[in-house]
């Protein structure tokens, strides 16, 4: 992976919490990838890639910091319930 050097100023309050310069990198690489799959600029195994885990780490990711996968808005979550109840009906005898 082609990496690129980027110099970022924090508050040196900051490194009172014990957090190693290596730990920022991951932060800010991680909250970068997270911020450009909120955004829809990467798709889920892109963001995987990105990060070097598998997608299925990257869902628990998204689980594990409180974000959402799927993104529904109401009325895309009606037409899924109404599509599901229809199949229901379709695949009882």
């Amino acid at each position: 992976m082609h990496e690129a050097i980027v110099e970022v100023h924090i508050p040196g309050e900051l490194l009172q919490f014990g957090i190693h310069p290596q730990a920022i990198q991951q932060h800010l690489v991680e909250w970068l990838v997270l911020s450009l799959f909120k955004d829809e600029r990467v798709s889920s195994g892109k963001a995987a890639k990105l990060l070097g885990i598998s997608r299925m780490e990257f869902l628990d990711l998204l689980r594990r910091r409180g974000i959402a996968y799927l993104d529904y808005s109401p009325d895309e979550i009606a037409e899924e319930i109404e599509a599901m109840q229809r199949l229901e009906i379709e695949l009882k005898p």
